[in-house]
């Protein structure tokens, strides 16, 4: 069986775990007037193919020098076992917070789900060791930390079904918040967008085209597993109406 070793992208990933509260990749939903809306997030959201999750049987998590490499810094890795029989190992520190704070805790024997869901900055120290171990030279560098997900199956698959019913538009609402009140938040806020829509967008196209994309940001962070967006909405600016300039203020003419 092959042993497939992933990491963060910042080389040695050093640095101490993170500890507190973890830094939320959440998004905001800003709509305007003329386009469709637009995200900003706290943490750079990785998109397309990156968040594919991989799924097999969880076999072994802990810490561990990176690669088990004596001359690595302590990291944390996730061994699982795929549906085709290999072996497949993940290596980053944030994966000791996904693991054992995400919301469903897999155990051992569990089948999982690993994916990275964004890249956070961060200033690490990297260290050089001589032939025996030893720390010749430490320097700080300026890199990106992994952020990453280790949930069961079914935390993938209710994500999943969730996202399919916001991205409908002609989905019962009122029906799938009975089945599922976690929905609620997310169909309270197309209600209110599709409100803004219609008093904002006479072109029926242009309508449909803003409650798509709307319907898309917030069934993509379903996906992911983040808090649903806020959504916010820009009402048409007013230009005041300019004065005519008054006229220049004649000089009294001198009596002659």
């Amino acid at each position: 069986m092959s042993d497939m070793a992933e990491r963060d992208n910042t080389p040695g990933s050093a640095g101490p775990p993170q500890t507190g509260k973890p830094q939320s990749a959440s998004q905001t939903v800003e709509a305007r007037p003329g386009a469709t809306p637009t995200t900003s997030s706290r943490a750079g959201i990785l998109r397309g193919h990156e968040l594919d999750p991989s799924f097999g049987r969880l076999l072994q998590h802990g810490r561990a020098p990176y690669q088990n490499r004596p001359d690595q810094d302590l990291s944390y890795f996730v061994r699982i076992l795929t549906n085709r029989g290999k072996q497949r190992t993940f290596w980053g520190k944030d994966l000791d917070r996904a693991v054992n704070q995400g919301e469903t805790r897999p155990k051992i024997g569990d089948l999982i789900g690993v994916r990275r869901i964004a890249r956070e900055p961060i200033t690490r120290m990297e260290t050089q060791r001589d032939a025996q171990g030893r720390v010749i030279d430490e320097a700080e560098r300026q890199g990106f930390r992994a952020r990453w997900q280790v949930e069961t199956v079914q935390f993938f698959s209710e994500r999943a079904r969730r996202a399919r019913l916001v991205r409908d538009a002609q989905v019962d609402v009122s029906r799938a918040v009975r089945a599922d009140p976690a929905l609620r938040s997310s169909f309270m806020s197309i209600g209110t967008a599709e409100k803004y829509a219609a008093q904002t967008f006479k072109d029926p196209h242009e309508r449909e085209r803003f409650m798509t994309h709307l319907r898309e940001v917030l069934a993509g962070s379903i996906h992911r597993g983040e808090p649903v967006p806020d959504v916010r909405m820009r009402d048409r600016q007013q230009t005041p109406e300019r004065q005519p300039a008054a006229p220049p203020k004649r000089r009294d003419e001198p009596t002659r």
